[in-house]
């Protein structure tokens, strides 16, 4: 990179009262160069030692901030709004005063609006942590997705994130659907506590979604197990994968090696399926189908057509008495054959 210089030269000649004299006076005394000067970099400052900056330092550790700290309020207002489902309104009205206390304590106002399933969080003056307004922007989505409020408040906690994972247009049969988000929760539940010990998170399968509250990494790996049991891939090899890894942490030889070689493998196995049934194709004919034969057409083929209503009607018990003697005579053959002989 390259940068000019211009420089301002007066003649060695001139007299030292052209100093004071006017610019158009001094005009013809100047002289106009322009020089190449090297582009040198400033030393930065950031590169020192820093003798407090250790290995015992934790940078991603987030710094709690106090209502104490901050000096002034936000120079805006920020607002989040968020629908909710008509079946929610019940317990969220039941509820929203322990809402409204619960964010008055970061100088959050909140409103609920039942006529159009609304809910919505604002800023104040009062507010002291700017990111204060992002997390209780994932409590009212949280609330709005089934999470009880007992636990939805723990968003409002540093180090606690929340994920809504959306499963319904990744399968579109609706019973495959219901068999594989079934998979998540497990007989009795059983699949989704071993996925909560595993990841310390809170799970929750609502509908089309999956809720999911605890830190980034166990967010991160319930993410992966639900998008891949919705395509067909158990979540017991992820489990049994989570634990393996939960044991290879404890040890700290392992720390700077790759576990690949503790980690399952498995391999996909061709299930024999039920193949099938091919239709035989007939030959084709331009010529349709024969037009079967109508009722009255029958009727007077075999000449009841002809017959009186009275007729009708005792050729017709006729029938029905001789097909209930030959089931009686069928009956009683089956209960005689309890005293024939065996050979």
């Amino acid at each position: 990179m390259k940068q000019f210089v211009h420089l301002l030269i007066f003649p060695f000649d001139s007299p030292p009262t052209c100093l004071f004299a006017s610019p158009d006076e001094l005009f013809p005394f100047l002289y106009w160069y322009e020089v190449e000067w090297p582009f040198v970099k400033m030393p930065s400052s950031h590169n020192q030692d820093k003798p407090w900056d250790d290995g015992t330092v934790d940078k991603w550790k987030d710094i709690p901030i106090k209502s104490d700290e901050t000096w002034r309020p936000l120079i805006d207002e920020s607002e989040f709004a968020c629908l909710f489902p008509k079946y929610r309104e019940v317990y969220l009205k039941s509820v929203w005063s322990n809402v409204t206390s619960t964010l008055e304590t970061h100088g959050i106002a909140c409103t609920l609006d039942l006529v159009g399933g609304r809910m919505s969080v604002r800023t104040t003056r009062k507010t002291y942590d700017p990111a204060a307004i992002l997390s209780a922007r994932d409590l009212i989505k949280l609330l709005a997705r089934s999470v009880p409020l007992p636990q939805a408040s723990k968003i409002l906690e540093d180090g606690v994130a929340c994920d809504i994972i959306k499963i319904g247009g990744l399968v579109r049969n609706k019973d495959r659907f219901a068999r594989r988000r079934q998979r998540i929760v497990g007989p009795d539940g059983e699949t989704l506590r071993a996925l909560e010990l595993l990841t310390s998170c809170f799970i929750l399968v609502q509908g089309t979604t999956v809720s999911a509250m605890g830190p980034y990494k166990g967010l991160k790996e319930v993410r992966r197990v639900v998008e891949e049991c919705m395509a067909n891939v158990h979540p017991i090899y992820h489990i049994k994968e989570l634990m393996i890894k939960r044991e290879l942490a404890k040890d700290p030889a392992l720390q700077d090696q790759s576990w690949e070689r503790f980690l399952p493998q498995f391999k996909k196995k061709n299930v024999q399926r039920r193949k099938p049934k091919v239709k035989e194709r007939k030959p084709y004919t331009p010529f349709p189908p024969p037009q079967p034969p109508r009722k009255v057409d029958l009727q007077i083929e075999s000449g009841e057509y002809f017959l009186s209503e009275a007729d009708r009607q005792k050729e017709k018990q006729q029938k029905t008495r001789q097909r209930n003697q030959e089931k009686t005579e069928a009956k009683q053959k089956e209960r005689l054959k309890v005293y024939e002989p065996k050979d």
